[in-house]
């Protein structure tokens, strides 16, 4: 491991990787590559947990792509050199901004959407001209097999690695000096991650998650507020990180959006036959929310094949937030209804929990609206939608607080694994003395002048 992570440095410091020519290579062959397999792509995370193709195109394959296609098209602008101004104190000269690779990059990946989560952050650090090492999450092990057949066969070990394996190969990997560290998983691993980082001094984005509150006002339109809730929450068995996790309901639509949230899960018939849901990725996932299950509480679903590793799309009301489900990141097939008078009340118990990836407000209360947007704090989230914010790639994504540090998609990706290196540029042709001794108050007048141009 550390000889690896010593020969992408030297290969870092050949600037190879730095060709913009080099860059929009790398970025084709990757493309060719995942466009070529994919028959074997979708295979093997439906041996995961099922996935069909159909999702797997739509929730990670397409986004994939899209980063691809983004950078490809904006990398010479991004790359380019940006002149700015320069200050009267510092005639006559230039300024300008040089973007340049942080350098080695460790991509952490997880395992609920396995080739979006590893191989977005992967698009962005190709484009800003890095060498990576990628360990995707060993619990989605037949698309981390994929992943580094994939990429260690069609490209140099020196440039682009794949690292297979679970704690012990992360925490060695953890051990070397990387200049930039990108994970993707949960909070009490990501303190792990940052400790590790602190070391060397290693700039990190952390990806988390948290517990991502939907408010639903009285204003809203009831019906599409649950059929895009619906499709939001259950994507993927609701194992997705900016999942609507809880709904906040006005008292007086509660009963309305049960019925209907009810009756739009029926119809939709969510089933691994139909295409349309998954498995819960392992048994300790299915035991770990089986707990959080007030039995109690269901309105609706709550079936456990724990054989099958499947769990009925749940509704649950009458639920408070001393409850089980309420004390963690659901992360699963389970959607708790609380029900509120006022909202204002209820923005303050939802900033009584730590700061969520994802907020969203269903309302056409722009009053309400504003209110929301204002009082609580997010990663990012949606009006009138859920979970699609991710698509828009001018959106940077990512968490604040303790569901995550930094974002990217996009140009925000570039940056993410970019350092802009400011340079004053100067002539030789005059130097004005002022700056230099003896100090005198004359200069010292013409000084605060000059600083106030």
């Amino acid at each position: 491991m550390c000889q690896l992570v010593e020969n992408q440095h030297q290969y870092f410091n050949t600037h190879k990787t730095k060709n913009l020519k080099f860059r929009l290579k790398q970025l084709q062959k990757l493309e060719d590559v995942l466009k070529s397999n994919e028959k074997e792509i979708y295979k093997a995370i439906y041996k995961d947990f099922k996935k069909s193709e159909f999702d797997t195109y739509t929730s990670e394959l397409s986004l994939v792509y899209n980063d691809i296609k983004e950078a490809k098209r904006n990398l010479k602008s991004w790359g380019k050199v940006k002149s700015v101004g320069t200050n009267f104190l510092n005639f006559p000269a230039k300024s300008y901004i040089i973007p340049e690779p942080l350098g080695v990059c460790l991509i952490i990946g997880a395992w609920n959407y396995p080739y979006q989560l590893s191989l977005a952050p992967v698009v962005a650090a190709i484009a800003a001209g890095n060498t990576i090492i990628l360990k995707p999450s060993e619990i989605s092990n037949a698309t981390s097999a994929l992943m580094a057949q994939l990429v260690n066969n069609n490209f140099e070990a020196n440039y682009f690695k794949v690292i297979e394996g679970g704690v012990s190969e992360t925490t060695e990997l953890l051990n070397q000096k990387f200049d930039k560290i990108f994970f993707t998983g949960s909070t009490q691993v990501g303190k792990i991650i940052y400790q590790a980082a602190a070391k060397n001094l290693t700039p990190v984005t952390l990806e988390l998650g948290g517990k991502s509150p939907t408010f639903i006002t009285k204003s809203c339109n009831i019906k599409m507020t649950v059929k895009r809730l619906i499709w939001a929450k259950f994507l993927n068995a609701g194992q997705t990180c900016i999942a609507p996790d809880y709904i906040m309901i006005h008292q007086s639509r509660e009963q309305e959006f049960l019925k209907l949230a009810k009756a739009e899960i029926q119809k939709e018939q969510f089933s691994i036959e139909n295409g349309n849901y998954v498995q819960i990725i392992n048994e300790r996932n299915v035991e770990r929310l089986k707990k959080m299950l007030p039995q109690e509480k269901i309105y609706f679903g709550g079936n456990i094949n724990l054989k099958k590793r499947i769990i009925e799309p749940t509704l649950l009301h009458n639920v408070s937030f001393d409850d089980a489900v309420m004390q963690e990141e659901i992360f699963g097939p389970i959607l708790p209804v609380i029900s509120y008078n006022s909202l204002q009340e209820a923005i303050d118990k939802v900033n009584k929990l730590p700061k969520p990836l994802s907020c969203y407000v269903f309302t056409n209360n722009k009053s309400d609206k504003k209110k929301i947007l204002n009082q609580i704090s997010f990663g990012g989230g949606a009006i009138n939608d859920a979970v699609m914010h991710i698509t828009n790639s001018k959106l940077p994504f990512g968490g604040v607080g303790f569901s995550g540090l930094g974002n990217y998609h996009g140009e925000a990706g570039f940056r993410c694994f970019t350092h802009y290196k400011s340079v004053l540029d100067k002539p030789t042709w005059l130097e004005l003395p002022l700056k230099y001794y003896p100090h005198t108050p004359f200069k010292l007048k013409w000084i605060k002048r000059f600083m106030r141009f």
